[in-house]
């Protein structure tokens, strides 16, 4: 099992402050059932426990940051403590699964049927990541025009379901034919999407002045979804490649674990478009 993952996500190609791979578990245990998830959490482990699987395939990093310490004291410490205790491995493609080529914002691209895909943000020439089609992101044509306010309801229903949903910057009228993607955190790639022309950039964890002063530089219009909504897309197309390579049984998690869970819009607030 890890042999495939790192055949189709190379831990050489993640970031450098990335932490991919295998967390736990022995390398050559056998693998009967996989359960894939955005994020390590009590949540989700008490799912894969109940569903008697034998790793999780996730793709946020549970110990990204230096630790000095996983007693079961402390929240990551109780999580690692459980999965050891129920033999249960964890396996990590994060930023290596951003980049591949097909990769979480292809997956994400896939919910609006894009087409002409190619990379929003190319790694460098030296990166053991260049080449082929990879990259961070992804930019495509929609099936058909849509307006600011309608793509951002189409966005809204054919994302996963959050409380965050999704809130767009820009003229509601504006015409929108080519859209980039990004799962995940994407304001630092701003830049890239004004770069490539598109009309819209849909990505996750935008942030008030950069957001703002994009805008205020004629950038492209801004759609900001639940960071797990963007790569929640990503987990179905894990399951398939991982069950076709291997013959495992491969599950889903569907439990939503964005941080974010009430949310409340004033009245006065109106995304209709603007009326001749």
């Amino acid at each position: 099992m890890v042999a495939e993952l790192e055949r189709r996500y190379p831990p050489a190609w993640a970031e450098d402050w990335d932490r991919v791979g295998l967390v736990l578990g022995e390398p050559c245990a056998p693998v009967r059932r996989v359960l894939c998830v955005v994020d390590v959490v009590p949540e989700t482990v008490a799912e894969a426990l109940d569903a008697g699987v034998d790793m999780i395939v996730a793709h946020h990093p549970l110990l990204l940051r230096g630790v000095s310490s996983v007693a079961p004291t402390t929240f990551k410490g109780r999580i690692v403590h459980r999965l050891i205790k129920s033999d249960v491995a964890l396996y990590v493609a994060h930023t290596n699964a951003d980049v591949a080529d097909p990769g979480v914002s292809d997956a994400l691209a896939a919910r609006f049927g894009l087409t002409g895909l190619r990379p929003l943000h190319r790694p460098a020439p030296n990166s053991p990541a260049h080449g082929d089609g990879r990259g961070i992101g992804r930019i495509g044509e929609l099936p058909e025009p849509m307006t600011l306010a309608e793509l951002t309801r189409h966005a809204a229903a054919v994302l996963p379901a959050t409380a965050w949903g999704v809130r767009a910057a820009g003229d509601p009228g504006r015409m929108v034919r080519t859209l980039a993607v990004s799962g995940g955190a994407g304001d630092g790639f701003l830049a890239d999407a004004t770069a490539a022309g598109v009309d819209a950039f849909l990505t996750a964890d935008l942030r008030h002045h950069p957001a703002g002063e994009h805008l205020a530089a004629d950038g492209p219009a801004l759609l900001d979804a639940a960071h797990w909504a963007t790569e929640r897309p990503w987990l179905d197309d894990l399951a398939v490649l991982l069950r076709e390579a291997t013959g495992v049984e491969t599950l889903v998690s569907d439990l939503a674990t964005d941080p974010w869970t009430v949310h409340a819009a004033p009245p006065a607030v109106d995304d209709k478009e603007p009326r001749p």
